[in-house]
């Protein structure tokens, strides 16, 4: 895919870093010439149920390695998420979200949020859920339960860990 925007913004905890995120991410450096990742911080993963099993620093510093590695010399940025938005609804350069589909809901009240603030609406980039074998999606619950390992494959019963 051609990139199509200057500047696009994407987000998550990426707590255990799997096939899902990767092609969160993927999609973002193949749909943006730039991209502004929001991280959440540890408080707004908490206050959305939500554990980590690792630190914001240790989860930015996962994230910004696996970006060298899989992006050499693109442009981006890291945002301390405290919210849902953060800096895809605060910054009039970026021009979409790259999200899933369950975070994708939310582009319309970013829209509004944009427009009260003068700014341009967000086009949206949905990035279709991984699948585990199971045919699930790959999340950090699943992976960290030990159901799957981080490229989806089914893990034998009783077995932990990454």
């Amino acid at each position: 895919m051609a990139r199509r925007y200057s500047k696009v913004a994407t987000g998550g905890t990426f707590d255990e870093l799997h096939a899902g995120h990767e092609r969160l991410l993927e999609e973002s450096f193949a749909a943006g010439d730039e991209v502004v990742i929001g991280l959440t911080s540890d408080k707004f993963a908490g206050s959305q149920g939500k554990h980590p099993a690792h630190s914001f620093a240790q989860r930015e510093a996962a994230l910004r390695s696996h970006i060298a590695r899989h992006f050499p010399g693109r442009k981006y940025s890291i945002s301390k998420l405290e919210d849902f938005f953060g800096p895809g609804i605060t910054n009039p350069d970026v021009k979409a979200l790259v999200a899933s589909p369950e975070t994708g809901k939310r582009v319309e009240l970013a829209n509004q949020m944009r427009a009260a603030s003068g700014y341009p609406p967000l086009e949206l980039v949905v990035v279709r859920w991984v699948n585990a074998d199971d045919g699930k999606p790959i999340s950090t619950t699943r992976v960290r339960r030990g159901e799957i390992d981080r490229d989806g494959k089914l893990r034998k019963r009783g077995a932990r860990g990454p």
